[in-house]
């Protein structure tokens, strides 16, 4: 009698295989995974910690007492009761992170890690502490060098962030909340980010967990080198929601050189307001794909003015360099040397044409003169602090206004407007007791008011129309 042999179970050998693919999975997904173990061991000692303190000199905050109490001045002259402290006596203190870059204790962090701190301890990983002097800071950039009395010191490896590309590996170490030599990892989610406020940084978009406390601290590639500092988080909370932006370490090392050769740093200007070429606006100019930055308006004066720049224009390169976008132009502009004259290739009427530029230097009073122009159909208004233009046939149909009224474009910031709470896309319909039909009337409205009292100003928000009263200063 013959034994017939089992049948091997099917389930059995799927289990099995099935195991042996997942074990062949994460064996191979570990050996992708970079060694972060040995990247923190490389740059810890590197790293510091920073500790800054500050004098406060708002008294009432100090009391919590409101200016109209009526024991405010006796406080405000005699001090606060109970034992507290005065406002002289009053310290605000800040942290942040940074990392050595020379062996002579040079020190990178983000300017307003330090901006106005009166005294600034750094503290490395064995526990010895400094006390730093602010060789310099960059409110634009937010860059600052930091200098400790010491030699021999531990450094960093710096990299080359032009080579980055989405999708790899990233490491920051930085002090999170205060919790010293934290390490996150993540990847780098976009390349070259504009933000509102910095125009100048062409930022590097992570999604490595960064939260206060991170701030200045390096952000390194898998081969231990430092390609960018931790700068901000793009967050409603206040914490870490995703989104994180480093400042290149390209950008970083060409401000602090600035302001260790000279204490300042000076940046190229060109004088043009610019906007990103839609796919609509690339047909209307002749354009297969959207590229370039589109010039909506030309200052008076200004380089790009005498190179013959106009609106209209596409820049598509700049001084040798792709203008991808609108986005892209600030950094190279802001990078070239004051004074160089460079090649500006732009499309014009459909045609190429190459212009040649020499850059001024971009000041303060610059930038001012920038915010406050006019772009095209716009008209300023002195004083009040905002661009207005014509209502349109379509605007007046959406909000219901069949006359009179001026769309807000722009409002300054910290202007009378501005405090009045007047937003862009509003429609100022009355000034006073004067009726605004025209930019022109909104102008003349502003010259005649009253100085350093309120003035009503009735407006259109959406549907809803109110009052807000501006002061127009002396």
């Amino acid at each position: 009698m013959r034994t017939a042999l089992p049948l091997p179970n099917p389930y059995t050998a799927f289990a099995a295989l099935a195991s042996l693919l997942l074990l062949g999975f994460a064996a191979g997904a570990q050996a992708q995974l970079p060694d972060f173990v040995t990247l923190v061991k490389q740059n810890k000692d590197a790293v510091v910690n920073i500790t800054t303190e500050a004098s406060v000199s708002d008294e009432s905050s100090q009391y919590d007492i409101p200016e109209d109490h009526p024991f405010y001045d006796f406080f405000r002259r005699f001090g606060p009761p109970g034992g507290m402290p005065r406002p002289d006596d009053r310290r605000a203190q800040g942290q942040g992170s940074g990392f050595i870059i020379s062996q002579d204790g040079i020190v990178l962090t983000n300017a307003h890690v330090v901006d106005g701190a009166d005294e600034i301890l750094v503290r490395l990983s064995d526990q010895r502490e400094y006390s730093a002097e602010l060789i310099g800071l960059d409110e634009r950039s937010d860059v600052a060098v930091l200098k400790i009395d010491a030699d021999g010191m531990p450094t960093v490896t710096l990299g080359d962030s032009s080579t980055l590309e989405v999708g790899e590996w990233v490491l920051a170490i930085g002090s999170p909340f205060g919790l010293d030599y934290t390490a996150t990892q993540g990847i780098v989610s976009a390349l070259g980010r504009s933000l509102p406020s910095d125009n100048y940084v062409p930022f590097i978009q992570t999604d490595v967990a960064v939260n206060p406390g991170n701030s200045g601290g390096p952000l390194l590639n898998t081969r231990g080198q430092v390609i960018g500092i931790n700068s901000q988080i793009y967050s409603r909370s206040g914490g870490y929601q995703g989104v994180s932006f480093a400042i290149p370490i390209e950008t970083a090392i060409q401000v602090a050189d600035q302001l260790r050769d000279k204490g300042y740093v000076s940046r190229g200007w060109l004088g043009v307001t610019i906007q990103n070429v839609t796919q609509d606006l690339a047909k209307s100019f002749g354009m297969d794909v959207p590229k370039g930055a589109l010039v909506a308006n030309v200052l008076e004066d200004s380089p790009a003015d005498k190179a013959k720049i106009k609106t209209g224009d596409i820049i598509l390169t700049f001084d040798g360099k792709d203008v991808l976008n609108s986005a892209a132009l600030p950094p190279i502009v802001g990078a070239t040397p004051v004074g160089k004259k460079v090649k500006v290739d732009i499309l014009r009427d459909g045609k190429r044409k190459t212009l040649t530029a020499e850059l001024d230097e971009l000041t303060d009073e610059v930038v001012a003169a920038s915010r406050n122009q006019p772009g095209p159909g716009e008209s300023g208004t002195g004083k009040l602090g905002v661009n207005v233009t014509a209502l349109t046939d379509e605007q007046r149909e959406r909000l219901g206004i069949e006359k009179g009224g001026v769309l807000v474009t722009r409002v300054e910031r910290g202007s009378p407007a501005a405090r009045g709470e007047i937003r862009r896309g509003d429609v100022i319909l009355r000034m006073g007791r004067t009726t605004i039909s025209s930019p022109d009337d909104l102008r003349k409205a502003v010259e005649d008011a009253p100085r350093g009292r309120p003035v009503s100003m009735l407006i259109q928000r959406e549907q809803q129309a109110s009052f807000v009263a501006v002061t127009i200063p002396e």
